[in-house]
């Protein structure tokens, strides 16, 4: 797909690899429109030309009113980024339910929503794109954060699912897999981790060339020890 000329909207495109998607499909063309929910970040990427929408995709509503505020827009790719991290570990203390449902809304409903919402408006258009931003932790989880892999399991699956059901449409249906990205998200957490830039130009890159999944960097290494031995990549996963 050439992105020049299409527009894009990006959930989560105010802060880490979002932010980084934004200004990189800009550069080659693209009219991008992204969310967010911190005033500050909004104002910042508003600042730099971007159209921001505030929303809060925690819950039906958020989700709801980002679909009216769209009411008459056309949509070429839709990038369902946005997604929080939370800790669920009972060795630590007694998790947060609240937090948790939250969470899950974010990662998996509000993606699920949007697409439902947007599905006509992207058949509409000449060709299309549905881009799920998953993690390697949809592959193995990680002991410490089960909520978040629980929902990245639950979207690459449901993406799976989708683009067999649209297959030989004109909607493109990409799953990008991205291992720890150096962002807020994963502050605090020691283990190598790539720039949002370069996970962001290889996301463009999967998007450009039509890719079905785009296994990035240490996650192609993961996608590798899975395929010989699905529980020794779990092994290796579930220390952190």
């Amino acid at each position: 797909m050439d992105v020049s000329g299409k527009t894009v909207l990006l959930t989560g495109g105010t802060n880490g690899i979002g932010r980084e998607l934004a200004f990189q499909l800009k550069a080659k063309g693209a009219e991008v429109i992204v969310t967010g929910r911190n005033p500050d970040r909004v104002a910042a990427m508003r600042e730099a030309g971007f159209e921001v929408l505030e929303a809060n995709l925690s819950d039906a509503s958020g989700v709801d009113a980002l679909v009216t505020a769209l009411t008459g827009r056309s949509i070429d790719v839709l990038i369902n980024n946005a997604g929080q991290l939370v800790d669920h570990d009972f060795r630590a203390g007694s998790p947060d339910p609240d937090a948790a449902d939250a969470a899950i809304y974010a990662n998996l409903n509000a993606p699920i929503r949007l697409i439902v919402a947007l599905m006509a408006t992207l058949r509409a258009r000449p060709e299309a794109a549905i881009v799920n931003v998953t993690s390697g932790l949809a592959i193995a989880p990680a002991a410490r954060t089960p909520v978040y892999c629980a929902t990245k399991t639950g979207l690459r699956f449901y993406t799976l699912a989708l683009r067999a059901q649209l297959e030989g449409t004109n909607i493109h249906v990409i799953e990008a897999l991205p291992p720890v990205v150096d962002t807020q998200m994963n502050e605090g957490n020691d283990m190598k981790k790539m720039s949002a830039e370069e996970c962001a130009r290889q996301i463009v890159v999967a998007i450009e060339k039509n890719k079905a999944e785009a296994n990035i960097g240490l996650t192609k290494a993961l996608r590798v020890v899975e395929g010989i031995s699905p529980s020794l990549a779990k092994g290796i996963t579930l220390k952190f």
